[in-house]
């Protein structure tokens, strides 16, 4: 069992603490316990206190945006436990691939955060030995089963495989969502966001004409610019989720068809900013807070993004609900859990890494992080527990009642370009709509056949599949 002394963690570099770092809980006279970051100087803190021997339970984030705060909360942690400390680690790059080589060589902290978007399968962390189940502490914890309910955010496949719950999610990345400049459209002759794609596609032309080759409708990314928005749009609209048919285990990508053939209406028109589907996503939001285009389309971190780190303040802007293909919502939107911990198995101090994950879960620890704007509240308990009027523009994010969580589908390896870009060529013109369609169906198909028949996958079955309420379903394996 790793001892340590209170006192603040030293800096290390990404390289050597996959090489040098000790495993998590080893055995040490004396350690360290603090805040430290594995790509920069580190958060300095002052957690000195007499020493003593206490279990250091050693997390390591992907999360940079909520440092000050975690730093704080954990010099506090530090500073009133004699019997545990936590040490923190920052490490942004290569996130994934860091803890499956952490883990092969026993250097691998006893807690990793974990968020929907980190894209980290669950299945294969499960079946590869390296989350532990925290359903046996969960079950014997009402105050946790209280403040996270838990048993209501269970999503198969993403944190929780049958009965069994690897991580909780603490909170929650809203769905996208149309940010847009109000000047711009109102010039245009439009007071509020279309809730038809066909009426989005017509207020960006009124934008572009009114604009006169200075300021055009919309603006897109090179970085996943169809997930950015429009893939909302077509699973609000019914479409299958990333072209997964829940209900007959296999790919059908034609319920995108209307939607894919209306956005390739903003390039025909002329209404999009030229040239800012080659920038980056920053470069892209920049252009939009200096009012070079109306419409642009994100999720709840652009609450953050246009006040802080793009800050707008030469015209209002506002947030808006995405447009359908005929104004009705007759599916879900996907929203993201994050700000999730999961448990190692090479962890020796199980017990002292469970009173961690209860601390980063409480209702003390989250109401501040709620209320500094790190995240959206998850459970119906914290939203009601906290000062929304504090979180500054991620109050216009509130989740809707058509957000919610798919189930994962099957894990395929397609040959050729993914259904994202493949799509999105579609919408550039490249090719048309059905020929894209057909292409997808016949890859991702053949991908699936050949991971079944390899064992790799298992088919994902929903025998009450409800495209509004996709987490609500009986989810079913089936191998063949």
């Amino acid at each position: 069992m790793k001892l340590a002394n209170k006192r603040t963690l030293a800096k290390v570099t990404a390289v050597a603490m996959a090489a040098s770092m000790l495993a998590a809980c080893g055995s040490s006279g004396s350690s360290t316990a603090a805040s430290g970051d594995a790509t920069g100087e580190a958060a300095s803190t002052d957690s000195s206190a007499a020493s003593g021997g206490a279990t250091v339970v050693e997390v390591w984030s992907n999360n940079r945006h909520d440092e000050t705060y975690m730093t704080q909360m954990i010099d506090e942690f530090n500073a009133s436990h004699d019997d545990i400390q936590i040490e923190y680690t920052i490490m942004t790059d290569d996130w994934a691939n860091s803890i499956q080589l952490a883990f092969q060589a026993n250097t691998a902290p006893d807690i990793i955060t974990i968020a929907a978007s980190d894209n980290m399968f669950l299945s294969d962390y499960v079946n590869g030995g390296m989350f532990e189940s925290l359903s046996p502490w969960i079950d014997a914890d009402t105050d946790f089963q209280t403040v996270t309910e838990v048993y209501d955010h269970m999503y198969e496949g993403l944190n929780s495989i049958g009965d069994q719950i690897y991580w909780v999610p603490n909170g929650v990345r809203s769905g996208t969502r149309i940010e847009y400049n109000v000047d711009l459209l109102s010039a245009a002759g439009y007071d509020s966001v279309p809730n038809t794609l066909d009426g989005l596609v017509e207020a960006a032309a009124a934008v572009t004409a009114n604009g006169g080759g200075t300021t055009y409708g919309v603006g897109f990314t090179s970085s996943s610019p169809l997930s950015r928005w429009l893939e909302g749009v077509a699973t609000m609209s019914g479409a299958t989720y990333r072209g997964y048919d829940y209900t007959t285990g296999t790919y059908d990508f034609s319920s995108w068809k209307p939607v894919i053939e209306a956005a390739a209406k903003f390039y025909t028109d002329g209404s999009v900013l030229p040239g800012s589907e080659t920038q980056g996503v920053d470069n892209s939001r920049a252009l939009f807070a200096q009012g070079a285009f109306a419409i642009w389309g994100n999720a709840s971190q652009e609450a953050g993004v246009f006040t802080d780190q793009f800050p707008i303040e030469s015209f209002e802007w506002g947030v808006a609900e995405l447009p359908t293909i005929t104004g009705e919502v007759t599916g879900a939107l996907e929203m993201t859990p994050n700000f999730g911990f999961a448990m190692l198995t090479n962890s020796d101090c199980k017990d002292q890494a469970w009173e961690v994950i209860k601390y980063f879960s409480s209702e003390d620890f989250m109401k501040g992080y709620l209320e500094g704007g790190y995240t959206l509240p998850v459970s119906n308990y914290m939203s009601e527990r906290i000062d929304s009027s504090l979180t500054g523009r991620l109050a216009d994010f509130a989740l809707q009642d058509y957000e919610d969580v798919f189930p994962t589908p099957p894990t395929v390896t397609v040959d050729g370009d993914d259904y994202g870009q493949t799509l999105w060529n579609a919408i550039l013109g490249n090719v048309s709509a059905d020929e894209a369609i057909e292409d997808l169906n016949t890859r991702y198909n053949d991908a699936l056949e050949r991971a079944l028949e390899a064992g790799s996958t298992q088919r994902v079955i929903i025998e009450d599949y409800d495209p509004a309420h996709p987490s609500a379903g009986t989810v079913t394996y089936s191998a063949e």
